[in-house]
């Protein structure tokens, strides 16, 4: 009877010990961060951009001095002002177009500052450009247009390059259309294939220069949400010039004000 009862209490003892032990567990159910975890959302936290006290210029005339700005990562930032007022040479600095001097100047992890000429291309790649008059050739169609950018950024196999092609062009709703010539196209509907192109290489940062400067209120309406949709469903960091300030207050999200030389920022 002795060793039965014992019996018993050990056994009671050994559930209390489990439940407690699955107490504890269900308490630190949180696997510990692996360093590489870790150091992603350390990334992940870091501006995207970062200017510090860095000077813009347009034609080597010095139009703002000393301008800090940071961006981070899956944001969407308009940069509105008059016209001249540097909004172009901004991104122009930021694609190395424009040299940057100042004290810093990082984008998507290049240090502008120190960036040799060779890794400007890299840097490139890893970014979107979208510009106002569209810049495709004329005499290709709108999937050679693609394929010639795929090939100057070192895509080798044919398949995955028509497949890219095909897939950037059905994200911008031009899925149909890529046999066609450019001038067979609407204003339109070639800033969206200038969208699918900036795409190709899933660029971390599409930035875009007057995308809706040509175009009427309706299309316009249509790109605005075209971006939109790309930094909402794929996280892709977006910074926008424009002046078209209806769309900006249909389509709200944090605002940079370029005035009198300065930055005035307007956080959402």
């Amino acid at each position: 009877m002795d060793q039965q009862n014992s019996a018993q209490e050990q056994q009671a003892q050994d559930e209390a010990l489990l439940d407690n032990n699955n107490v504890d567990s269900q308490e630190n159910n949180e696997e510990p961060k692996t360093p590489d975890v870790q150091q992603k959302m350390d990334a992940d936290q870091k501006p995207v951009i970062s200017l510090q006290n860095i000077n813009i210029y347009q034609r080597n005339i010095l139009i703002l001095p000393r301008i800090s700005m940071t961006v981070k990562r899956g944001e969407f930032v308009y940069l509105i002002g008059k016209t001249g007022s540097g909004k172009s040479s901004i991104l122009k600095t930021l694609i190395a177009e424009v040299p940057a001097k100042g004290d810093e100047a990082i984008i998507n992890g290049f240090n502008l500052l120190q960036l040799k000429k060779r890794d400007i291309p890299k840097l490139r790649k890893s970014l979107g450009m979208v510009f106002q008059d569209y810049q495709l050739l004329s005499d290709m169609t709108v999937l050679d247009n693609l394929m010639y950018v795929l090939r100057a950024t070192r895509w080798k196999d044919k398949v995955a390059m028509g497949n890219r092609c095909e897939e950037v062009l059905d994200l911008v709703g031009l899925a149909t259309k890529d046999f066609r010539y450019p001038h067979q196209l609407s204003g339109g509907e070639q800033q969206r294939v200038c969208i699918a192109r900036a795409l190709l290489n899933k660029p971390d940062i599409l930035l875009a220069d007057e995308p809706t400067g040509n175009l009427d209120p309706i299309t316009s309406e249509e790109i605005f949400s075209i971006f939109h949709d790309i930094n909402k469903n794929s996280g892709t960091t977006v910074v926008m010039a424009t002046h078209n300030f209806s769309m900006i207050d249909k389509f709200a999200s944090r605002t940079i004000c370029i005035e009198n030389g300065k930055l005035i920022d307007s956080v959402l």
